[in-house]
């Protein structure tokens, strides 16, 4: 682990960014899930190097997840059915926490419940807590029941638990969105109607794999969360698409491999991106996502990282 002090040699000013009143180092957010709490993934990377890190989705009480097999690798991609396993808002808050605040870098906290009374407990405990830049509701995991999808699915619902959330929360809220509505932008108005600071998009898209030998599908939950290189033509729509509905900072994420595939959802309209698969496949992807966009700024003249948000010419 590199103290965070020994990280200012990392910062670059035209990777710099703002989104939501918070100024991230670089546009490269580790997503919810993959990089679990940071400490695993520490021993490969120096966290300090990333612009932010947001948390293992965390419930109010731990919770077990879903029963295996619940990952599976596709051709072009991963299903995943994990079930939200977490340890829960107060085992994060004593155990986890004051490892993620020896970096230099901004930590977001990943929520979801049950009702909306769970979803506005856990944000008021972690909001309070120093350390905590922002907090991202998970209104879009297709691997629960309860919760998720029942409050993203539709504007009326989203926009409801939104406005919840903020009238708890100390810090920033980033509503999360799913790809799996029948209009995208409608769901990013109604949580910007209500408050949120920032959205982030998109969640996995349900898919399904069959074991054509047993005749029996490939994970437990039978249908789970494709995520990948095959879902960023969706991920890169729903981007442009919801940029040019509302007026809210952008998270984008689906399918980003390498410095390309940034620059790509940058131009798109995203102010900051976030990383899931390419960590869990090669967690040095990181750094080498960073030096791209560092490279490609140099290359371009770019003083800025900033001038491509939205920059797509039609």
């Amino acid at each position: 682990m590199v103290a965070a002090k020994k990280s200012k040699k990392l910062v670059d000013k035209c990777l710099q960014i703002k989104l939501a009143g918070i100024r991230f180092k670089n546009p490269v957010i580790l997503a919810s899930g993959t990089c679990g709490y940071g400490k695993k993934l520490s021993e490969f990377i120096d966290l300090n190097t990333v612009g932010g890190i947001t948390t293992k989705g965390l419930s109010l009480k731990p919770r077990n997840g879903n029963p295996p097999p619940r990952i599976y690798e596709t051709s072009s991609g991963v299903l995943n059915s994990i079930g939200l396993e977490n340890v829960g808002t107060e085992k994060f808050i004593k155990d986890y926490l004051p490892f993620l605040k020896k970096f230099n870098t901004k930590i977001i906290a990943n929520i979801f419940g049950n009702s909306i009374d769970e979803y506005k407990e856990v944000a008021k405990l972690l909001s309070a807590e120093d350390g905590i830049s922002a907090i991202e509701i998970n209104a879009s995991c297709p691997n629960v029941k309860k919760g998720g999808m029942e409050f993203g699915k539709t504007p009326k619902g989203a926009g409801k638990l939104v406005e919840k959330v903020k009238s708890v929360s100390k810090v920033p809220v980033i509503m999360k969105l799913s790809p799996n509505v029948s209009n995208i932008e409608e769901i990013a108005k109604a949580s910007e109607d209500s408050g949120a600071d920032a959205l982030s998009l998109i969640n996995t898209l349900v898919g399904m794999a069959i074991d054509t030998k047993t005749r029996k599908p490939r994970l437990s939950t039978t249908t789970g969360g494709l995520s990948g290189p095959a879902i960023k033509p969706v991920a890169l729509a729903m981007v442009w698409k919801v940029k040019n509905a509302v007026s809210l900072p952008i998270i984008g994420m689906g399918g980003i491999m390498n410095s390309n595939d940034v620059i790509e959802f940058m131009i798109a309209g995203a102010s900051a991106i976030a990383l899931g698969t390419a960590v869990m496949v090669n967690p040095y992807s990181v750094i080498e996502i960073i030096n791209g966009l560092k490279s490609y700024c140099k290359e371009n003249k770019i003083v800025s990282i900033k001038e491509i948000i939205g920059s797509l010419q039609i």
